[in-house]
């Protein structure tokens, strides 16, 4: 097949569980030129036979999340009548939960962003976050879940902020080589300690986009190979002689990095408890 897909996506939310599970499952399909179509907050039936419209037009796949029963029915025999594929991404799991549990189902349309007591939590760990990016307010580092250390554009910023979406405390200190390991983090005994590192030919890489991208075009020992080989292999000793776990994050994705901090993390209090 060739040519240009559309793909429907059909909400009565936000649609961020949607378009995430979309955007995951359309990365293992490249070379498809896809074209998306967004609708978000359907909650009345002229809202949903709008949408119903838009998608005659452009047939292709319709993939939702519509929680009310009346809704979701018309959407699927609309989408049946047209004979395009449709899937409903919340009816597997919250079938399968509903017998689990015993319990029917309350219909609520985007329930899982209601403001509770795990969203303040998340927003909480993100201002924690903010407050204790690159070594800031080192005296109050014993109060993190996680500390990040490796040297600079291991990805230690953007995977703490992720862990504080997931609603971790997480603070990360940048390590340079020739200047000594903070005391404060030595001194902590509490958080879960990650070294992250990367190959030095990664790190002389990433290294050298971001200096470009702020107009400096300098070689110096931040961006030569020989001394980032020597900085990797002094934060890698640093780690072993604290007993620090370590993550290679040199092909890892954020996401992949922050899952196996939680795994880390979920094995430290496991044993903990």
């Amino acid at each position: 097949m060739s040519g240009q897909f559309h793909l429907h996506l059909v909400s009565d939310a936000t649609g961020e569980t949607l378009h995430a599970v979309a955007k995951a499952a359309l990365a293992q399909f490249e070379a498809v030129s896809v074209q998306e179509h967004s609708y978000t907050l359907v909650r009345s039936e002229r809202q949903l036979l709008r949408a119903v419209d838009y998608i005659r037009e452009h047939p292709g796949l319709v993939l939702f999340t519509v929680v009310h029963q009346e809704l979701r029915n018309e959407l699927v025999a609309q989408c049946a009548a047209m004979s395009v594929p449709f899937f409903d991404l919340m009816e597997g799991p919250v079938g399968m939960m509903a017998r689990f549990f015993g319990a029917p189902k309350t219909q609520k349309p985007g329930g899982q962003h209601e403001i509770d007591q795990k969203y303040l939590q998340r927003i909480e760990a993100l201002n924690y976050t903010i407050q204790h990016d690159d070594g800031q307010i080192l005296d109050d580092l014993g109060s993190a879940e996680v500390i990040l250390i490796g040297a600079s554009r291991t990805s230690k910023t953007p995977t703490c902020v992720y862990l504080a979406i997931r609603g971790v405390r997480a603070a990360n200190v940048p390590l340079v080589l020739g200047i000594p390991t903070p005391p404060q983090l030595l001194l902590c005994k509490d958080p879960l300690i990650v070294g992250l590192w990367a190959s030095p030919e990664r790190l002389v890489q990433v290294r050298r986009n971001r200096l470009a991208t702020i107009g400096e075009h300098k070689d110096t020992d931040y961006v030569d190979l020989e001394s980032v080989r020597n900085e990797v292999v002094a934060t890698r000793r640093l780690y072993e002689q604290h007993g620090w776990p370590t993550i290679d994050v040199t092909r890892r994705s954020i996401e992949e990095t922050a899952a196996a901090i939680l795994t880390l993390l979920a094995e430290r209090q496991g044993r903990h408890e």
